[in-house]
């Protein structure tokens, strides 16, 4: 039988102590790390980037299905890409957790063994953070902290009529396997003896329990000398992010369906659910995948990257928002992304 340390029997300082011990500073930007009241970053000459995210347990996850090794992974990986969304590169992570009783020290060890893999993965210092206790549930809030060159930073509100619009990978996978997690999960509760049925579902679980962040398409950009004249991830779904960049921009666009990339193991598994896989990558979300706008004249430097696809290009306002159907047909883009406050 496993052993439980009860997170009281150490105290708050004891706990940070402990979840902390093993840091090792990566960048030279991290002057000084946890251990103090602040912790100290100098850039060089860089612009710094910052955001935040809060995850709670029910709303943003559900530990039924969800291990807390990949929770802690898939925390982290949420923030940087919305550092990579910038152009910019994630150096400092500040995390902090609340949690209930229910939750033991080995627990708490488990997702942060997670967090730490993703840290090592993209090389990124944690450098601060808090804990308190909580009445029920995980409530996880983290910030990442980015650098960027001056002026090389790139926001969603920028995109111009004639630009291409551009994603990296594939999109709907995450919200297959969300789907199937939630299958088991119904049947399970109904009968706790029937083992969860998930074969050949490996991919798009995976992409649901384990993302990753863009960062090789950050590196490409900069290998090719690519600057995208707007960017944004795609957490929320397809259209929802392409409506944030024509609201943003003040541009319209047309989306072409044959062009969306989904991967032959998503469009399978929306097929055992009698689900349109377009309907999947439009709506499904935290795929974390990059929607991004450029130059035509940049178009020649795309066509040797197969991580990359263009999916459509940018209009006046007037033309609106289209998307032109496989059958010919064009439709208004609506949003009906993922939305917490729909829970």
């Amino acid at each position: 039988m496993e052993s439980r340390t009860e997170i009281s029997s150490l105290g708050e300082f004891g706990l940070i102590d402990h979840l902390t011990k093993n840091i090792e500073i990566k960048n030279a930007s991290t002057i000084l790390g946890v251990g103090d009241d602040a912790a100290v970053i100098d850039h060089f000459g860089k612009q710094t980037v910052l955001t935040t995210d809060l995850l709670i347990e029910n709303i943003h996850f559900d530990l039924v299905y969800t291990p807390l090794l990949h929770l802690g992974y898939k925390s982290v990986i949420a923030n940087l890409s919305d550092i990579y969304a910038m152009n910019a590169t994630p150096a400092q992570l500040l995390v902090s957790l609340g949690f209930s009783n229910r939750f033991s020290l080995e627990a708490l060890d488990e997702f942060y063994e997670g967090v730490y893999a993703a840290c090592e993965k993209y090389s990124v210092d944690i450098v601060g953070g808090d804990t308190s206790s909580s009445q029920k549930g995980f409530i996880i809030s983290i910030t990442a902290i980015g650098e960027v060159s001056p002026d090389k930073f790139v926001q969603r509100s920028t995109a111009r009529k004639g630009d291409l619009l551009c994603c990296s990978g594939d999109l709907g996978a995450a919200y297959l396997g969300l789907i199937f997690l939630e299958r088991e999960k119904k049947i399970f509760l109904e009968n706790p003896n029937i083992k969860p049925d998930l074969e050949g579902e490996k991919y798009v679980i995976g992409r649901m329990l384990k993302p990753e962040a863009s960062k090789r398409t950050i590196d490409f950009f900069e290998k090719e000398e690519i600057m995208p004249t707007s960017m944004i991830d795609i957490s929320d779904g397809l259209s929802s992010e392409i409506l944030h960049i024509c609201k943003q921009s003040n541009v319209g666009c047309l989306l072409y369906e044959e062009k969306i990339p989904i991967a032959d193991e998503t469009r399978n598994a929306a097929y055992k659910f009698e689900l349109d896989p377009t309907a999947c990558a439009l709506s499904g979300g935290e795929d974390y995948e990059l929607l991004f706008t450029i130059r035509p004249e940049d178009y020649d430097k795309l066509v040797l990257n197969e991580n990359i696809s263009v999916i459509g290009y940018m209009t006046d306002p007037e033309e609106g928002k289209k998307i032109l159907t496989k059958g010919g047909n064009k439709f208004d883009i609506t949003a009906q992304g993922w939305n917490a406050f729909n829970k």
